[in-house]
């Protein structure tokens, strides 16, 4: 009984100083999530106005520009997949690259090679201890994002799309993240960014006309200006959106594993309680005993 009391007791221990620890992730979390919302919030303008700039160029000239021309035929597609760089944000990262693999799938049906970008280090993880090939990988504060990390992504990608199939170039890019839509729900998305799909952050009412616009120079040169931009400023969102969505899912995980915790403590108080009583029962017993042996002798 004294072992079974013992055994108890570290589990006891050891439980509630992971559940001191996951408090500990929580209220980190939740102090951060406050800041990452704004963050997201404060990017919507400037990403809406640059939507609505390129979307009115593209749709008022009528041009041969290979980032908003469909190709007659699309060979190879990139694919930047957005994670998290930690773990202990529940199926955060599982989603996400769940998402991927569809995305691979489909393409792949289609008849087109697939050439992944990662972000995190989840991301790189799963695709070594699969032996999978990928493009290049970034990694480092996935939850606080950097501008400076969406240029770099940008370039990257945007120099893959300038370059011919031939010598290893893609037709198409596509980004896969987490939009974060409130602290309980985080939806895995797909978007297509090239060729154009022009698409709001926030859909704009039926009455809103797009601005007319009078260019100088010529369009091409204000499309080469203009869309490296949007593409950065695209990326940057969908980096924002899913650092909120990793801060609340870390929130609402560790959250969840702190009231298992305090399950589990309640479960073995109860049972180191039981098995104390239990061997008071022997110890009195075996007293009684004894006493009724001397009284019989």
């Amino acid at each position: 009984m004294g072992a079974q009391i013992r055994v108890y007791r570290q589990k006891i221990t050891s439980t509630t100083s992971m559940r001191k620890i996951f408090k500990a992730m929580e209220l980190i979390a939740t102090s951060r999530i406050g800041k990452a919302r704004a963050r997201v919030a404060a990017s919507l303008p400037y990403a809406n106005a640059i939507t609505r700039a390129v979307s009115a160029v593209a749709s008022q000239s009528e041009i041969d520009h290979p980032l908003v021309t469909e190709p007659e035929q699309i060979r190879r597609a990139a694919v930047l997949v957005i994670t998290s760089d930690r773990g202990l944000a529940g199926s955060y990262s599982a989603s996400v690259l769940k998402q991927a693999e569809g995305l691979a799938e489909l393409l792949h049906e289609e008849g087109k090679e697939v050439k992944t970008f990662l972000m995190g280090r989840k991301a790189q993880a799963y695709f070594d201890f699969r032996n999978r090939p990928y493009g290049r990988v970034w990694t480092g504060n996935t939850d606080a994002p950097e501008f400076a990390t969406a240029q770099e992504v940008s370039s990257a990608l945007l120099a893959d799309f300038a370059t011919a199939y031939e010598e290893g170039g893609v037709d198409e890019i596509h980004v896969v993240y987490t939009r974060f839509k409130s602290m309980v729900t985080q939806e895995p998305t797909v978007v297509r960014l090239l060729p154009l799909e022009v698409v709001e952050e926030q859909a704009a009412s039926e009455s809103d006309l797009l601005p007319l616009y009078e260019f100088e120079p010529e369009t091409e040169q204000v499309l080469d200006a203009l869309l490296p931009r949007y593409i950065e400023s695209r990326i940057f969102a969908a980096m924002l959106q899913a650092a909120a969505s990793e801060l609340a899912a870390r929130q609402r995980a560790m959250k969840s594993a702190g009231d298992n915790a305090t399950d589990l403590i309640k479960k073995y108080t109860r049972l180191r309680n039981t098995a104390r009583q239990a061997e008071i029962t022997q110890e009195l017993s075996e007293i009684v005993a004894g006493a009724d042996a001397l009284n019989a002798s």
